[in-house]
């Protein structure tokens, strides 16, 4: 008897456990049927080019992209890990990173129009992060809500609470 009480109980208390972490691209993050969003400037990812980036720091902010793009409702609640940078909002006193907007590339939100909101996931941290470089990708872990949010440098579609912020790196090859 005990042991048919114990299976039960594994049985139900499993779905909290072992429930799958999901490795999410920005890509996923966009509805099929949503209409493409031209970019006015294109993504940062070669740093030689970072004076350039940085000579329209003093130009007024630009204009968030697609400001009512689609998000896809079906990643509510879902545990995921999503790469991208950080962008910081709130900083702690010992320096650390406690609240940001995650974006899929260098230089969104601050020297280049905000990407869609689809593609902003706002993320707070109760360890937070220190962010020594902000070029520096990072992977983000921890359960996704579909849940607009707006902060003075943009709209974000989604919003997570950070279980896990690790350093990026490329798998082994």
């Amino acid at each position: 008897m005990r042991a048919l009480w114990v299976l039960l109980s594994l049985l139900i208390v499993t779905p909290i456990w072992a429930q799958d972490l999901r490795v999410l691209t920005w890509q996923e993050m966009i509805p099929p049927d949503a209409p493409p969003v031209k970019l006015i400037t294109a993504p940062i990812h070669d740093l030689s080019k970072m004076a350039d980036a940085l000579s329209v720091e003093s130009a007024p902010a630009a204009h968030q992209l697609a400001p009512h793009a689609p998000v896809v409702k079906s990643l509510d609640g879902q545990m995921v890990r999503l790469p991208g940078y950080i962008v910081p909002l709130e900083v702690s006193e010992e320096g650390r990173v406690t609240e940001f907007l995650l974006v899929p590339y260098f230089g969104a939100c601050i020297h280049v129009p905000p990407p869609p909101p689809n593609q902003i996931v706002h993320v707070t941290s109760e360890l937070g992060v220190k962010v020594d470089e902000l070029y520096q990708p990072y992977w983000i872990e921890g359960p996704m809500q579909v849940k607009s949010s707006t902060s003075e440098l943009a709209d974000a579609g989604y919003q997570m609470e950070a279980d896990k912020i690790l350093v990026y790196e490329l798998p082994d090859q």
